[in-house]
């Protein structure tokens, strides 16, 4: 079994691609792409480096061990991110029947965007809210609280873990899906890791799903994995692929890709974070160890910027949480030195709560694809009271804060003009509808 393999070295032994790739001619001369004719890994499909497209070398052997590891009867490794996953397990989806969706507003902004391009027809919840905090709902929440959502969709969507580290009760939904007759799919780009814990892990549940294993395992950028549960499903994202995967995918990611899968588990590091947890009451992880959130409140935007300072880089702040992101690779001195930091900046900034900020909040979730009419590009500070005409928001985490249709408030505005990084603008200014 795979499983046997357990140190980083041991690892690469076992990397297919990266054997391949190391095995290149010293004297290659490179008359192919890539342009930047530089000898090296960097290669296209030649006679001895296999083909994503039709895998039948070091790639096959590559996907074969991936999708043991998984626990799919297919996998197939992706250089174009999570988004041509999600792409192409909606597109799967499609030809299996799925008209309506039940998703949560707060899906990645793929999700939406492949809805539109595909014809699905999105069926909204709310997100819920405590202490200013996303977390997750129960099962029986989500059934009592939108029935009607639920009832009318072929398919459900969740994002497994999400931004926050919140897990979905996959177990219960998979049950619920089986008796249904619906489709069950997840978004796990922030849980690759969690292949080692199948109590949490997509794919012991959904039948479709993403491993984003760049964002929380030790693969480059863009690296990550699409997976389905039967054969017939196999099938139909494979198919879903030949549309949205590149056809000049990157040897290094694909490499990276299954190094990152067979990366043994961090069981120290684990221990460690729920320690701290346990410990401090202004840190949250949701049920996945490796999102670091820490509260800072109105004081989010200048805990993230000391950070920086000290040589520390979170991965996002929404103006409440700066947001940590640990992974297997992470070292114990990175993690130490993360702890100290934040025990200074906790000292240092003292937010308050009250019972109202602590409570559940149930947000409506606004009315989406409602376009129409002619819109214009504008001033920040002039949106207020206008109707957003382009999906918006923080990037990462990259799920919109302002929709299609949306009323736009002065509070999210704000939030806005305060974030280093945005999707949706263009030159500081935001699109809305003229009327």
């Amino acid at each position: 079994m795979l499983r046997k393999i357990l140190t980083r070295e041991s690892v690469l032994q076992d990397c297919k691609i990266f054997r391949m790739l190391a095995a290149q001619n010293p004297l290659h001369g490179s008359f192919h792409t890539p342009g930047h004719k530089v000898s090296g890994w960097d290669i296209t499909e030649l006679s001895y480096s296999d083909n994503l497209s039709c895998p039948q070398g070091c790639i096959a052997e590559a996907e074969r061990d991936i999708t043991e590891i998984l626990g799919s009867a297919k996998s197939f490794i992706l250089t174009d991110g999570s988004t041509c996953g999600v792409l192409s397990i909606l597109h799967a989806a499609k030809a299996l029947g799925v008209r309506k969706i039940a998703l949560c507003e707060v899906a990645h902004k793929s999700v939406f965007n492949g809805c539109r391009l595909l014809g699905i027809t999105p069926l909204i919840y709310p997100q819920k809210k405590q202490g200013g905090i996303p977390c997750g709902y129960t099962f029986s929440e989500l059934q009592q609280k939108f029935p009607s959502i639920f009832a009318e969709a072929d398919g459900v969507f969740f994002t497994s873990p999400d931004y926050y580290g919140n897990v979905a009760d996959l177990a219960a939904w998979r049950a619920y899906c089986d008796e249904s007759g619906k489709l069950l799919l997840v978004d796990g780009a922030h849980g690759g890791h969690l292949h080692f814990d199948k109590e949490l892990y997509a794919g012991a549940y959904a039948d479709f799903w993403v491993d984003g294993v760049h964002k929380s395992l030790p693969a480059l950028t863009q690296g990550a994995v699409v997976s389905a549960k039967t054969e017939v499903f196999a099938e139909k994202l494979r198919l879903a692929l030949d549309v949205f995967r590149t056809t000049s995918p990157s040897y290094p990611i694909m490499a990276s890709v299954e190094y990152a899968v067979k990366f043994p588990r961090n069981k120290s590091l684990e221990e460690q974070a729920a320690a701290f947890e346990k410990s401090c009451k202004r840190v949250y992880f949701g049920g996945d160890w490796t999102k670091l959130c820490a509260v800072f409140g109105e004081y989010s935007f200048a805990a993230a910027r000391d950070a920086e300072s000290a040589g520390i880089y979170p991965e996002f702040c929404d103006g409440n949480v700066v947001m940590f992101y640990l992974s297997p690779a992470t070292t114990d001195a990175d993690f130490q030195n993360l702890i100290a930091f934040l025990q200074e900046a906790f000292a240092r900034y003292k937010i308050t709560s009250n019972e109202e900020e602590n409570g559940i909040h149930y947000v409506p979730a606004p009315h989406l694809f409602s376009e129409s009419g002619e819109t214009e590009w504008i001033e920040l500070s002039q949106a207020t009271g206008k109707i957003c005409a382009r999906m918006c928001g923080l990037f990462p985490p990259c799920t919109p804060l302002l929709y299609v249709g949306e009323r736009i408030e002065k509070e999210k505005i704000e939030l806005l003009n305060k974030a280093d990084n945005r999707f949706g603008l263009r030159d500081g200014k935001i699109e809305v509808y003229k009327k």
